[in-house]
């Protein structure tokens, strides 16, 4: 079938909306039509040439309605509402003991710009495109794997919703999923975009006494206190690890670091606590530490963390329901854009204007 679609035809250009043809969906595949879908920071990177090969269809946060399911797919029918989330095997050692953020095939399914059976499902002019995250979800209408899919409540704006499936998962999924801090203790969480504000939100949810957000920007820094933060540090202004040490009484028993930046994830490691731990979720580069004096000392540990640790279909149900509960308000993160402007959604994403840009396809 003849779609639209955003497409990224080499490093740092502009993404232009063309027609393009996707294939019908085999057995395991599901045909949907994209309502809306989330601009992310691994979208941005993809542009500059560190994700699937070019020519690409990019998008990885899709919410839409399913249109077509193959003969193998039992989990949606046509007419329900879903959220897609990150490609995986289901068949490997990670997929079937609960571990499919990690599944052995990530990087071919999520960045090797073809389907799970290794053909492409995109073309232009008989020439292949390649897909992301198993969605491509900058399209109005994806072919996706059943393993993509999340089915949601009827009852929540679906357009809303796409950025769940990966950087308000990853957020939340850090601390519920992997740090799980008990009630009572101190986060702190580095970097106040999507991720690090979904971070904050989870952190309330499950009764942390100090929630600590470090950010340079201010306006961020409100929107965390509103959210849920006990303390918001400008990293501009203070001494951030002295700043976290007074508050916390001798260091942060847990941390979130979204930033990727050196200087910030050494920060992270040196505000904890003894035994304490952190959570690198933002991509960065080389990190040089004194083994024994910053960790082995005060047996501190620093974990990486994919997608939260989140298996999609349980935790975006969760998340849905506790937005529905007024304890997640997400919606606060977010500004919708309409197709034609894909290209200012990202522009507004990487100056900060915005901190969670929804791209409108369907009129």
């Amino acid at each position: 079938m003849d779609i639209k679609a955003a497409v990224s035809r080499d490093v740092g250009e502009e993404l232009k909306i063309e027609e393009v043809e996707l294939m019908e969906p085999d057995a395991d595949e599901v045909l949907i039509k994209i309502v809306a879908t989330g601009v992310c920071h691994t979208d941005a990177e993809s542009i500059n040439g560190r994700g699937a090969p070019f020519p690409a269809v990019l998008g990885h946060e899709g919410a839409g309605i399913i249109e077509k399911v193959g003969s193998g797919v039992t989990n949606v029918q046509p007419g329900d509402h879903v959220v897609l989330s990150y490609s995986y095997c289901g068949e490997c050692s990670q997929c079937l003991t609960g571990h499919q953020n990690l599944c052995k095939r990530t990087v071919e399914l999520n960045f090797g710009g073809k389907s799970k059976d290794g053909e492409n499902r995109i073309h232009q002019h008989n020439h292949s495109l390649s897909t992301f995250f198993g969605q491509s979800s900058f399209a109005t209408y994806s072919v996706a794997n059943k393993n993509n899919i999340v089915k949601v409540d009827k009852d929540v704006d679906l357009a809303l919703l796409g950025p769940l499936g990966c950087g308000i998962q990853t957020g939340s999924g850090t601390v519920m999923n992997s740090l799980r801090p008990e009630p009572g203790t101190s986060i702190v969480i580095y970097g106040g975009g999507a991720v690090g504000l979904s971070a904050v939100m989870a952190a309330k949810i499950m009764g942390l006494k100090h929630i600590i957000v470090v950010d340079l920007h201010q306006s961020r820094l409100d929107l965390a206190k509103e959210l849920g933060a006990t303390h918001a540090l400008n990293g501009k202004e203070v001494d951030v690890v002295k700043e976290i040490k007074e508050i916390t009484n001798g260091g942060s028993h847990y941390g979130v670091e979204t930033t990727g930046a050196t200087p910030v994830i050494k920060q992270s490691i040196a505000a904890l606590r003894v035994s304490g731990k952190v959570a690198i979720v933002g991509m960065g580069g080389d990190v040089t530490l004194n083994f024994t004096n910053d960790i082995l000392m005060e047996g501190k540990s620093i974990i990486g963390t994919v997608q939260g640790d989140s298996v999609p279909q349980l935790h975006i149900p969760k998340l849905v329901q506790y937005y529905k509960e007024g304890k997640f308000p997400f919606d606060k993160l977010i500004k919708f854009y309409d197709f034609e402007d894909i290209n200012q959604a990202f522009e507004d994403s990487k100056t900060g204007i915005t901190i969670k840009p929804i791209v409108k396809i369907a009129k």
